[in-house]
């Protein structure tokens, strides 16, 4: 039983006071207490670095312990305790959420932690701390780089026993390439991830174009690029959040429909951002249950380390798979709405942003960055050449030196008699009286002095970009360069202007084998006309695209992939998304990506297409080792896949297109520049077996570049840059010139100079002829201005806006009944 204790008395001197508080002000300022410290202490991000509080910690912490892409593993629980002690008096499940979510490659475009175990899934959680290692990536590297150098200020942490840095350096652009998401009180945020080298145009573009509009940046970044990949339908969404901060666009799983023994069945490969295969397989088999959903057979999640994504709906036979895709989308994760609410910390204050404000921010911290790293470096080089002079001084006087040291009674008196005779500081003096023996011969003379010169030279470097605010800015320009090309990748996300006209029935459709057209884009999304009516400018345009190839068909007839590999693959018309008329549309609106209809091995790419027609002249082929092959008609009675060239180790097929008159032009452009033209008629005809001639002859370490049929009127379009950086982050010099200021030369031979290189330029990035006008597009498929033709053919290039990857002609499609189809690049 306890014991009942009495209180000690109070002192006799003891006045109590009671402080009577309205309980509504108490409420008010403990809530607004509540909601600041939320707001820029847990939930928002900064705009500078894109960063929550916990994010920064766990990162400054994992550098500051020398977690580096090049050391080992460690325990996350190690890290999680680290930073709680340290900086983060909360929760460790909040700390090891966030670092989870730093680590998952679903989660983030560019993650910033090497995680290594079990770190979950879309549709579950990771293991516990204790059974996870990790350590920093390279791209957290860039974010942490020379945080030491007095870049970003300090703050004191929680106890103020240690300080912590306000923000990070951030040499990458993370708020707009990873996007965030976060719940504060009375606000919240939610940004979408996008393509490093596309941010990356678009600021640089900004830094020589600061009165950029959002037109003009959306000509770099069009949307979106989810780490899932899948497709983003409808863009106005995209140019409201863009232009507000504020805005939504609806995001879809690619799936195509295959052909599974007897059946037919709908493959998903790519899921919409954030949503999990579990959720998705948990809402089909509800609605089948509750009959709200049919023509479905069964279900499989097939997803495994060499295809992370693959579920499988199987459909029952009678049932139109178009259809009850368009069905799941409705119904389903499938399909979901992403809302943009741009909501970000800027000079702590919660604001709303827009695109250009978004990167306006990004770029004034870096330029700031720069700035006091040029500062501090300038300081530690004065500093070293300081010291440097003295030991000159020094060595010239040795024995004197020595002399003075000797007979001092003690360092102090030293120290003082060297600053007098020699009319040293007393830094130099002090590093004198510290110098090592060694470091008094001859030799050292010679490196001091070396190493005097070049500090000169870097403190010279270092004012010059203090004092010039336009060589700060190519600074900034050209580090912000070198990570698109460490750190960037090709995009991943399809976007849609729309996603066509619905399928409204279950039941499949009578559809008449009427003519049609069928084109390709150059970011590879096939479509067909619902007419037989070509576009209606011949632009070969489609919006944030271009049409690089076109055939005639018809609806239930079959055209054949042209691929790198050498191979022609059969694809059904019927299949085909369709597109509304265009002849008063000068734009292709829709469309969906080849490979939902085809399988390509992997670095596989389709570079045009062919019909199938019986009066075809059959195909003109060119390779990467300069070979060219004309492949005979009979090849058309093939099966549904086989190969048109045997090509040899290392050798791909870099252009290849259905000959449409015997008189046509053949035309190779190598990679330095060399063009070689001559008549399709001076090339045999092979069959499917045969490995071609030679084309045209190639110098080592040359190679083709394009290779395409051309005619008289056609232009020359090259674009000239350094072999050495990361493709789509270098512009470029862009030329356009006549075809006819090139004259024709015999097969076999090395051609003509097409393009001159300028100084730092040892390559083509990129080569294209044929008709006039020419059309380009970037890697995100926006349209890119060309210089005006050119007469002199081995001119240099101007500088491009952004690289191009892809160029067209007008699409001009013959409707004779006898004439066979074109291809339009």
């Amino acid at each position: 039983m306890a014991r009942r204790t009495t209180p000690p008395p109070l002192p006799d001197d003891f006045e109590e006071h009671i402080l009577d508080i309205d309980v509504r002000d108490e409420m008010r300022s403990s809530f607004l207490e509540y909601a600041y410290s939320v707001i820029y202490a847990r939930a928002l991000p900064d705009a500078r670095d894109g960063l929550k509080p916990v994010q920064r910690r766990i990162l400054y912490t994992m550098q500051d312990m020398g977690l580096r892409p090049d050391r080992g593993h460690v325990k996350s629980a190690r890290v999680v305790g680290e930073v709680m002690g340290r900086l983060h008096p909360h929760g460790d499940s909040a700390i090891y959420d966030a670092m989870v979510r730093m680590a998952q490659p679903w989660s983030m475009r560019v993650p910033f932690i090497d995680g290594h175990g079990n770190f979950g899934s879309p549709d579950n959680g990771p293991a516990a701390m204790r059974y996870t290692e990790a350590r920093m990536s390279p791209a957290a590297l860039a974010m942490t780089a020379s945080i030491d150098e007095d870049t970003v200020d300090f703050k004191p942490n929680y106890d103020s026993r240690e300080t912590e840095p306000t923000v990070l350096p951030s040499a990458l652009p993370n708020l707009v390439v990873n996007g965030t998401t976060g719940i504060a009180v009375g606000m919240a945020t939610n940004m979408a991830p996008h393509n490093l080298v596309e941010t990356v145009q678009a600021l640089r573009h900004l830094i020589t174009h600061p009165k950029a509009t959002v037109d003009d940046l959306m000509r770099f970044i069009p949307g979106p690029d989810l780490p899932t990949g899948g497709k983003i339908i409808g863009l106005d969404g995209i140019r409201d959040a863009y232009e507000s901060g504020r805005g939504s666009f609806r995001m879809r799983a690619t799936a195509r429909i295959e052909t599974m023994g007897r059946k037919k069945g709908i493959v998903v490969t790519e899921m919409p951002y954030n949503v999990g295969i579990e959720k998705v397989v948990e809402r089909i088999k509800t609605l089948v249950q509750a009959k709200k959903l049919q023509g479905i057979s069964d279900i499989k999640d097939l997803s495994d380390m060499a295809n992370p994504t693959r579920l499988v709906i199987e459909v029952k036979n009678g049932f139109h798979p178009e259809a009850i895709l368009e069905q799941l989308y409705k119904m389903t994760p499938l399909e979901e709405s992403f809302s943009i609410n741009a909501v970000c910390l800027v000079e702590g204050q919660p604001r709303t942003l827009g695109l250009k404000e978004l990167l306006d921010v990004f770029l004034g911290h870096r330029f700031e960055v720069v700035r006091r790293r040029s500062a501090y470096r300038r300081r530690k080089a004065a500093d070293k050449l300081h010291l440097v002079e003295g030991l000159l001084i020094a060595i010239l006087d040795i024995d004197e030196v020595i002399q003075v040291i000797r007979t001092s009674d003690n360092a102090a008196g030293a120290k003082e008699r060297l600053i007098d005779i020699f009319e040293l500081s007393e830094v130099q003096a002090e590093y004198i009286l510290d110098m090592a023996l060694r470091r008094l011969t001859k030799f050292s003379k010679l490196e001091l002095e070396k190493e005097q010169e070049d500090l000169r030279r870097t403190i010279e470097e270092l004012d010059a970009i203090l004092g010039d605010e336009k060589l700060l800015r190519k600074v900034v320009s050209d580090e912000l360069a070198e990570v698109a090309k460490t750190f960037g990748t090709p995009r991943r996300t399809v976007l849609l202007e729309s996603a066509g006209a619905p399928v409204t029935s279950a039941v499949p459709l009578e559809v008449a084998d009427d003519p049609c057209f069928v084109y390709l884009s150059s970011s590879g999304l096939l479509a067909r006309t619902t007419t037989v009516d070509p576009p209606g400018d011949g632009g070969g345009r489609a919006k944030h695209d271009v049409v690089v190839s076109a055939v005639r068909a018809t609806a239930r007839g079959d055209i054949g992939a042209l691929t790198n590999r050498g191979r022609v693959i059969k694809i059904g018309v019927l299949d085909l998304p369709t597109l509304p008329s265009t002849a008063n549309d000068p734009h292709l609106n829709g469309g969906a990506p080849v490979s939902e209809f085809i399988s390509l091995d992997a670095g596989e790419r389709v570079l045009g297409l062919t019909s199938f027609a019986e009066n075809s002249l059959g195909l003109a082929v060119g390779t990467k080792q300069g070979i060219v092959k004309r492949v005979n008609p009979e090849y058309l009675a093939a099966k549904d896949d086989w190969e048109f060239i045997s090509l040899k180790d290392g050798d791909e097929v870099v252009g290849a297109l259905e000959l449409t008159s015997r008189t046509e032009t053949l035309c190779f452009i190598s990679s330095t520049a060399q063009l070689l033209h001559f008549a399709a008629e001076g090339v045999r005809p092979q069959g499917r077996s045969g490995g071609g001639i030679a084309g045209i002859r190639l110098a080592d370490d040359e190679y083709v570049a394009w290779f395409g049929a051309v005619s008289d009127d056609a232009v020359v379009v090259t674009s000239s840059g350094s072999s050495t950086a990361l493709p789509g982050t270098e512009s470029g010099s862009v030329k356009v010139t006549p075809f006819t200021e090139y004259p024709p030369k015999g097969r076999g031979t090395g051609g003509v100079r097409c393009h001159r290189f300028l100084k730092g330029e040892d390559v083509l990035v990129f080569a294209w002829a044929g008709e006039a006008p020419a059309r380009a597009a970037a890697a995100s498929g926006s349209p890119v201005d060309l210089p005006s033709p050119d007469g002199k053919r081995d001119g240099s290039g101007v500088p491009a806006a952004q690289p191009i990857v892809a160029c067209a002609a007008p699409v001009v499609v013959q409707l004779g009944p006898l004439e066979p189809t074109p291809v339009g690049g």
